[in-house]
C-alpha cells in the first residue's frame, strides 16, 4: 500500500510539474528544450562546414582544369601570348581575360575585312590595336583559360581561322 501511494505519487507529481524535464533541471541537466536547441545547432554547424567543403571542391576543380589546360596547351604547342609581350595602344584595354587571335595585319583595312568574315561565321570580332602598328583581330573573348582554349579549337575547325591562330593573354584583368 505504502508502495502503489508513493508510486501514484510520483506519477502525479510528474504529471503536474511538467515531465523528466522538472527532475533534469532540478539535478542541472540539460531540458528537451535545451538538447532540441543544440540539436538544430550541430545541424547548421554541419550544413556550413559541407558548404565550405563544396565550396574547397568546386575551388580545387577549376585549378585541376586550369592545370589539365596549361598541359594540353604546352603538348600542342598553342602559343599564348600577353598583352605586355605585345603591348595594347594606351588608349585601348581589352575588355576580356583572353581572346582567339585569328590574325595580326599592318593594314587597318585588312583587320576590317578579316572581322566582317569572322562575324559572317557568326563570331563576334573584336579588333584590337597594337602599339607596333598592327591591328589583330580577337575572337570568343573569354576570362577562363579552359572556355578560350576550347573556343580555340572549336575555331580552328572554321575556314577564316589561319592554322597559327592563338590566345591573347590580357594580363592586366
Amino acid at each position: 500500500m505504502k508502495k502503489c501511494l508513493m508510486i501514484s505519487a510520483l506519477a502525479v507529481s510528474v504529471c503536474l510539474l511538467g515531465g523528466c524535464d522538472f527532475f533534469r533541471q532540478l539535478a542541472g541537466r540539460p531540458t528537451s528544450q535545451d538538447i532540441a536547441a543544440k540539436r538544430e545547432r550541430i545541424e547548421r554547424e554541419a550544413e556550413a562546414h559541407q558548404r565550405r567543403l563544396d565550396s574547397l571542391k568546386a575551388v580545387q576543380k577549376q585549378i585541376s582544369d586550369s592545370l589539365a589546360t596549361l598541359d594540353s596547351l604546352r603538348k600542342t604547342k598553342d602559343a599564348i601570348r600577353s598583352t605586355k609581350q605585345l603591348a595594347t595602344r594606351a588608349d585601348y584595354q581589352p575588355e576580356y581575360r583572353y581572346y582567339v587571335m585569328v590574325g595580326a595585319f599592318s593594314s587597318q583595312a585588312n583587320a576590317a575585312r578579316q572581322a566582317a568574315k569572322v562575324e559572317a561565321a557568326g563570331y563576334p570580332a573584336t579588333v584590337i590595336p597594337f602599339k607596333n602598328g598592327f591591328n589583330a583581330v580577337g575572337v570568343c573573348p573569354s576570362n577562363s583559360l579552359t572556355e578560350v582554349f576550347a573556343s580555340l579549337r572549336k575555331v580552328r575547325q572554321e575556314r577564316f581561322c589561319p592554322a597559327d591562330a592563338w590566345i591573347l593573354n590580357n594580363e592586366s584583368l
